[in-house]
């Protein structure tokens, strides 16, 4: 097995209306992702072939349309549904996802709230 290289997608910014209250299910929000991928390149490499590796511009599509689908209140199931979309391409051996909410509602000045989760493939017992 080769070892596992890595394929990152930082600030996909996407529309949603995640959220506990109200007023950010009606109103909605901009939320960052950061996708990080653990998969085994050396094969891309040697073929030079997009069919290869994770085509990172149709990753971004289906990260956005989880961001952009069904509102959940929470950022943590938003990260392990984007992570569980991740990894149904089985080469994707481990995925870190972040998702940012930079415009939470929260009452004091801050840069972001962001939650990460990090997923892996299920082992057959």
């Amino acid at each position: 097995m080769h070892p596992l290289d890595e394929i990152q997608l930082t600030g996909l910014t996407v529309f949603g209306r995640h959220g506990v209250f109200d007023h950010e299910r009606e109103n909605g929000q901009e939320f960052v992702i950061d996708v990080r991928l653990h998969i085994a390149l050396a094969d891309a490499a040697a073929s030079d072939d997009v069919a290869d590796t994770v085509h990172y511009g149709e990753l971004a599509e289906k990260v956005a349309a989880v961001v952009a689908g069904e509102p959940v209140n929470l950022i943590e199931t938003l990260a392990v549904r984007i992570a569980d979309v991740v990894l149904t391409d089985e080469r994707v051996q481990l995925t870190s996802v972040t998702v940012h909410k930079p415009h939470a509602p929260i009452s004091l000045s801050f840069a972001d709230v962001s939650v990460t989760v990090h997923r892996g493939q299920k082992v057959a017992p």
